[in-house]
């Protein structure tokens, strides 16, 4: 039973990824005028860069979790 939550909440993690991702690629190639995104996408991630490059080491370990949850399944 906990491996299908497992499974499962990583495949929502997975499926969440890609659309940022096309959300980011959508307001690069037609600005911030994508009706169907719902904000800023591309400001978003600069806003949590510059605060997590605010937080020193407490960033610098958080960017590490993130990419460490990124790259888990590759």
């Amino acid at each position: 039973m906990l491996d299908t939550a497992k499974r499962f909440l990583r495949e929502v993690v997975d499926i969440g990824l890609l659309l940022i991702a096309v959300a980011v690629i959508l307001q690069v190639i037609f600005g911030s005028a994508v009706p169907f995104v719902g904000g800023d996408i591309v400001a978003n991630l600069l806003g949590i860069v510059t605060t997590l490059g605010d937080g020193g080491l407490v960033g610098l370990i958080a960017v590490g979790i993130i990419l460490y949850l990124i790259n888990k399944n590759s």
